[in-house]
């Protein structure tokens, strides 16, 4: 289930949306012992038609940043005075290393390519990975 979804005011029904796909948001104590779980700000390069028509609405610079939850990972950006929030559960998370310059994300008809000039955005992606590899497990799809 493709989840972009407008998150810039508190919806319950959103809330509770997002809740079930990724969970909860690790505690204060959580994010300290993992180092942190947000992403530094990342450059948008480029990004499928529906997140693309967003973010043409205004003439900014595009950026987006990525949040780990417990279940999974929310990718948000702003377009015009919105944050969208693309939330993605970790067996439905596609991420692709192109070259040492970016990362590629995709959950279903969705993509967002992004600039990784930096050491510290490998090092995040890199437990990311780590990560989704101990959440996700062997399910029986990957038969």
């Amino acid at each position: 289930m493709a989840m972009l979804r407008n998150v810039s005011y508190n919806n319950p029904q959103i809330n509770r949306e997002i809740l079930k796909t990724v969970g909860e948001s690790y505690s204060w104590i959580e994010r300290i012992k993992f180092g942190g779980t947000g992403s530094p700000k990342l450059p948008l390069l480029e990004a499928s038609s529906k997140i693309a028509e967003l973010l043409n609405r205004d003439n900014n610079l595009n950026y987006c940043s990525v949040e780990i939850c417990w279940n999974g990972v929310i990718i948000r950006f702003r377009s015009l005075l919105e944050t969208y929030g693309l939330i993605i559960p970790f067996h439905q998370l596609s991420i692709f290393k192109a070259g040492n310059k970016s990362y590629s994300i995709f959950l279903g008809e969705h993509k967002i390519k992004v600039e990784a000039e930096s050491q510290k955005v490998h090092k995040f992606f890199s437990r990311l990975l780590d990560l989704r590899a101990k959440q996700s497990g062997t399910r029986v799809e990957d038969l």
